[in-house]
C-alpha cells in the first residue's frame, strides 16, 4: 500500500532525567546515550520536551550538540524530531544546534589540514 513507516522511538525528557529542570551536562548525556543508540539502530526519534520548565545550553549541548561531532547533519536531522517545546527553548535548541553544526565542521577542517601538512594516517 505504500512505503513502509520506519521504526519510530519517543524520548520524553522528563522521564529520562526525572526532573522538569534540564540543566546539568550530566542528565543531557542520558539522552544523548538513548539518541545514539537509535540513530545506530538507523531509528527514527521523537524527543518530547514535555513537561519540562527549565533548559539550559550546558544541557542541551550534551544531549544534542554532540551528536553532531558523531553524526552526519543530514542524519541527524532527517532522524530527530523535537515536540513539545516551547518557543524560548526552541531559541536555546536552534542556537545549540548550529554552534555544535560550526564547532565540529572547524574541528574536521583543521584535523583534515593538519593531517595534510603532516602527513600521517588516513584516519588521523
Amino acid at each position: 500500500m505504500g512505503i513502509p513507516t520506519e521504526e519510530r522511538i519517543k524520548i520524553n525528557v522528563f522521564e529520562t532525567v526525572g526532573e522538569n529542570c534540564c540543566v546539568a551536562a550530566c542528565d543531557g548525556q542520558k539522552v544523548y546515550e538513548i539518541i545514539t543508540a537509535a540513530l545506530c539502530e538507523n531509528k527514527k526519534i521523537e524527543l518530547s520536551f514535555t513537561e519540562t520548565s527549565e533548559l539550559t545550553p550546558t544541557f542541551l549541548n550534551s544531549a544534542i550538540g554532540q551528536l553532531y561531532g558523531c553524526f552526519p547533519v543530514e542524519r541527524i536531522e532527517s532522524s530527530l524530531l523535537f515536540t513539545d517545546i516551547s518557543k524560548e527553548d526552541e531559541i536555546i535548541l536552534k542556537r545549540v544546534i548550529e554552534r555544535a553544526k560550526t564547532y565540529f565542521e572547524r574541528a574536521y577542517t583543521c584535523r583534515k589540514a593538519l593531517k595534510d601538512v603532516l602527513g600521517g594516517e588516513e584516519d588521523a
